[in-house]
């Protein structure tokens, strides 16, 4: 995941007077925190970091903060949004090191149209929707995309058998569901027979 920069401002003053003036004037309480830093007040432009959520593909933002000349990477970790409007009302950035892994939760999603859904009539029942992910910041994917084209009718594909590069690690049971294809009409047909042809043979 490439960082995206941003700048911000130091934020001295915390009193809610001063918060308010602030959002009046188009920018955004925030903090940064983490890795070992002292919670640091900051604030940033209402608008360019509304346009850098828009551009991203997920909840996981990785950006480069610019803070007077001081560099600092970080995560996005929470952005408090007001309940009617939807404005942004403060941020929260986690502060991560280059070379320190994290965890994350991302996004999983399939890609492809699979066989068992094209052409034995099943369908694709997404059950897993996002996992945690251990890696480096720079490995971070937004989305996990899982090409389900091979998956047959009747089949399940478990997280632990998504293929991924080695710069990521899942956390978690892997033996859990992420996609499976329902029997289609011919299979559920020809189950029912071979069923009934072992019952038969039973009697």
């Amino acid at each position: 995941m490439e960082a995206q920069a941003l700048k911000v401002e130091s934020r001295a003053d915390l009193k809610r007077t001063r918060v308010k003036k602030l959002r009046t004037g188009g920018n955004v309480p925030a903090v940064l925190y983490g890795n070992s830093l002292e919670p640091r007040p900051l604030a940033i432009a209402e608008a360019e970091f509304a346009k850098l959520i828009k551009a991203s593909a997920s909840k996981n933002i990785l950006v480069q903060l610019d803070v007077a000349g001081d560099p600092q990477l970080a995560l996005v970790q929470e952005i408090q949004r007001h309940p009617l409007s939807g404005a942004i009302l403060h941020v929260d950035f986690r502060a991560v090191a280059e070379n320190k892994p994290v965890i994350v939760s991302v996004p999983v999603e399939p890609k492809g149209e699979a066989y068992g859904v094209k052409n034995e009539g099943g369908l694709l029942e997404h059950v897993l929707f996002q996992t945690k992910i251990k890696a480096l910041p720079k490995d971070l994917p937004e989305i996990i995309f899982v090409d389900v084209s091979g998956m047959r009718s009747g089949q399940t594909m478990h997280l632990g058998e998504i293929p991924l590069p080695d710069t990521l690690q899942v956390m978690g049971n892997k033996g859990i569901p992420a996609f499976s294809i329902s029997l289609g009409r011919a299979a559920r047909a020809e189950a029912a027979q071979e069923k009934a042809a072992a019952a038969a043979a039973k009697e």
